[in-house]
């Protein structure tokens, strides 16, 4: 850890370092972050252990360019930072590192969002529910994190079935709303629908950003082979209907899995 540590320190070095590393700031390396933490996903996602070392360190390399700048200006170090997490880890785990007691995982995780909670409350009293579901969360993950902390104090269906309901109605109002093509109207009630789609998976213990994640593995494996099919025959998309594509090449593609 010290090597990386001395590396980074080096890479930043007004003098001797590289050019583009001492150019940078918090603000202009958190896109190579969130780039590393969903090359971590995918390689998680296709199995490739080794590849998984390596976008791991990528990762880590990136806690450490943090670590670093902040260092230069004065307000942490990296030793400051595992001190946070150690600390945090060992306060939200007293079933582990206390007397508490912690029947399973869903009791565990119900425990860290009460911590979590009591966190919050002391630094700021009256605090919502909603508080510390940061904004830069993808959309998808954010709705899922969102009614999850509403269904913790108590605003929640019991069951999906109601949750079905409200997907149908809100399908409903953007069949009511596509007559008039009202772009403002259609892009309000289709959020609707996708937040009402997100609760539904929530519902069916289903995570809605990993159930997508497979919808859009699934349209691209059964896309590209629909291509090798129309190829093998010869032929393109412009070469007929777009319904016969679908009726021949789309079911045969999706029969074969």
């Amino acid at each position: 850890m010290q090597k990386l540590l001395n590396i980074m320190a080096k890479l930043r070095d007004p003098e001797n370092g590289c050019p583009w590393d001492v150019e940078q700031t918090f603000a202009s390396i958190v896109p190579h972050t969130i780039e590393e933490a969903y090359e971590v996903a995918e390689t998680v996602e296709t199995g490739d252990m080794a590849a998984l070392k390596d976008e791991l360190g990528d990762l880590l390399f990136q806690v450490v360019f943090y670590a670093q700048m902040a260092k230069e200006a004065g307000d942490f170090d990296f030793n400051a930072v595992v001190e946070a997490i150690s600390d945090k880890m060992v306060r939200r785990h007293p079933h582990v590192f206390a007397d508490a007691h912690i029947e399973n995982a869903e009791a565990q995780t119900a425990a860290w969002e009460d911590q979590k909670h009591q966190e919050r409350d002391a630094d700021e009293p009256n605090s919502s529910a909603l508080d510390g579901v940061i904004t830069a969360l993808p959309a998808l993950s954010r709705a899922f994190k969102l009614q999850k902390r509403a269904a913790r104090v108590g605003f929640d269906w019991e069951t999906p079935a109601p949750v079905v309901g409200k997907v149908r109605e809100e399908l409903a109002e953007i069949e009511a709303e596509i007559d008039d093509a009202d772009p403002e109207r259609l892009s309000d009630e289709l959020g609707d629908l996708m937040f009402s789609c997100v609760n539904l998976a929530r519902k069916l213990n289903v995570d809605p950003e990993t159930a997508l994640r497979g919808g859009n593995a699934k349209f691209d494996r059964r896309f590209r082979r629909m291509e090798a099919l129309l190829a093998a025959d010869g032929l393109g998309f412009k070469d007929m209907p777009v319904d016969d594509v679908l009726e021949k090449y789309w079911t045969q593609a999706k029969r074969e899995e």
